[in-house]
């Protein structure tokens, strides 16, 4: 990780000072590590050409381990635009690491809901079945995996304003992982009863082959959660946001539609960066009560 401060970094001043000499520097793009590895080369490399494209400056794109790794990123400029959590977006915003861009647009809204996730032939039919039971959450920081599932576990007072997911599902039955997919891969496995998961996990052919999805069914849902979001670091220029805006919201044409929906879920476009994340502050604080 050490060898890669550098060039990410030179990333950052080249953008921000928009000079043709540093033009050859990459500008860096990342995207949540919620898919198979494999499954997400070919997105970073037709996104990568595209933006490249469009923005006359190579760009290169990366997943990191973690949302907070991302955060972190935007943060000291070794990472220049992100896709993110809503509940990633609310920490950085917070700390000042970053700006929200532009949200995600479902069917005209701009939120979803989160399921919990079971094998079919499993008995369950609400989250009341799970006491005691060994569960996946999609990781710490996931809005549609964590945040909004534990918050819905305290609204219905099946958890104390701890907000310790232990105290319903048991001393050592909480497992986090590093997406959606490691926690479904772990409702396979048999190594956990459900799993907490955004709804287009299930219900759309982007995360999971149509053999996982198979085997699968919700049993209960919660939310309504906020849409993901592109975040600029906070050491990108007010002119750099602009281009970086309109280069993403092309993604929108046509022509792009389908390496946007592999890439982002859906539409992109343009919210106010409040009203977006305020109904997430309540729940992120009874989350953040637990750490």
């Amino acid at each position: 990780m050490a060898g890669r401060i550098l060039p990410f970094v030179l990333a950052s001043l080249c953008l921000a000072s928009g000079s043709a000499q540093n033009a050859a520097t990459p500008l860096v793009v990342a995207l949540k590590p919620d898919k198979n590895p494999d499954a997400m080369l070919a997105e970073r490399q037709s996104l990568a050409a595209m933006l490249t494209t469009q923005l006359k400056q190579p760009v290169q794109v990366i997943v990191p381990l973690s949302g907070a790794v991302i955060v972190e990123g935007l943060a000291n400029g070794t990472i220049d635009v992100a896709y993110l959590s809503a509940t990633d977006m609310l920490n950085a915003r917070r700390s000042g690491a970053a700006t929200l861009l532009l949200a995600g647009e479902i069917e005209g809204r701009t939120w979803y809901r989160s399921y919990w996730v079971a094998l079919k032939d499993k008995p369950y039919r609400s989250i009341l079945d799970l006491r005691g039971l060994p569960i996946a959450f999609s990781s710490r920081t996931s809005t549609s995996g964590y945040v909004i599932p534990l918050y819905d576990l305290h609204q219905q007072g099946l958890i104390s304003d701890k907000g310790a997911a232990e105290e319903f599902f048991g001393k050592d039955n909480v497992w986090f992982g590093s997406g959606y997919v490691s926690a479904i891969e772990r409702v396979l496995r048999g190594e956990a009863e459900a799993a907490a998961v955004s709804y287009y996990v299930l219900d759309q052919d982007k995360h999971l082959t149509l053999e996982q999805r198979a085997q699968l069914k919700k049993f209960a849902e919660q939310g309504p959660v906020p849409t993901h979001v592109l975040a600029v670091g906070r050491r990108v220029s007010a002119a750099d946001r602009d281009r970086l805006q309109q280069a993403l919201v092309a993604l929108n044409q046509p022509e792009h539609d389908a390496l946007r929906d592999r890439a982002f879920v859906s539409r992109l476009v343009k919210v106010d960066e409040a009203e977006h994340l305020r109904s997430l502050e309540e729940a992120l604080a009874l989350v953040q009560q637990n750490r």
